[in-house]
């Protein structure tokens, strides 16, 4: 690990703490495996509106997979992208119940192959559920990473294969935690509030812009 980077871990301890949160809600597996289908291209704090009614109506993986598809996509029609994740949902719930006996697989492979399922709702399962290190790249991850000069990737599986390679293993769930609530509160998109952040010495993107 560069000093660079242990730098930035250790700020970002300090500033966020170590706690391990997940910020979409759920009280089971297959719960945020739907919720993490449902957030794709949409914010956490949509999902959990609709997930509130949504897991009321439609409380087991047997529910989700006898829906229907006309109804389920008025039912999640806010998060976007609706047809795809009413159809991919009901389909994955479909295969939990005839491939797992209703319960969500841990292994990589298995996940990936369910319908709606990338690597990034793979490691968000992997990772909160079954505590496995698992580093999850979403847009704030690999948006602050390249600033920071932990990647030059801009496809989210070579940024996820990068930061395995330079993050320790201990930081790897953490460093996602951490990052989604830099990039809330001071490195937003596209206006990034760099005097405010706490990382200036160690980011490349102020460094160049600044002539540091």
């Amino acid at each position: 690990m560069t000093k660079q980077t242990k730098e930035i871990l250790e700020l970002l301890d300090a500033h966020y703490g170590t706690d391990y949160r997940c910020y979409l809600n759920h009280e089971n597996a297959w719960q945020l495996l739907f919720a993490t289908i449902l957030s794709a291209q949409c914010t956490d704090i949509r999902v959990n509106i609709v997930t509130k009614d949504l897991f009321v109506k439609y409380p087991t993986v047997e529910a989700f997979a006898d829906a229907k598809l006309s109804e389920m996509e008025q039912d999640i029609h806010s998060t976007g992208f609706y047809h795809n994740k009413a159809k991919n949902i009901i389909a994955c719930a479909g295969e939990l119940l005839t491939k797992y006996h209703g319960e969500v697989p841990s292994k990589m492979e298995q996940l990936i192959a369910l319908p709606g399922v990338g690597r990034k709702t793979a490691n968000v399962i992997r990772g909160n559920i079954f505590q496995e290190p698992s580093i999850v790249v979403d847009t704030h991850v690999k948006r602050i990473s390249k600033k920071l000069g932990l990647t030059q990737e801009d496809d989210p599986e070579k940024v996820e294969f990068e930061l395995m390679k330079v993050l320790p293993k201990d930081h790897w769930i953490l460093y996602n935690i951490q990052i989604i609530s830099l990039g809330r509160l001071i490195c937003k998109a596209p206006t990034p509030r760099c005097g405010e952040c706490f990382l200036q010495k160690q980011c490349k993107y102020f460094q160049s812009r600044n002539g540091l």
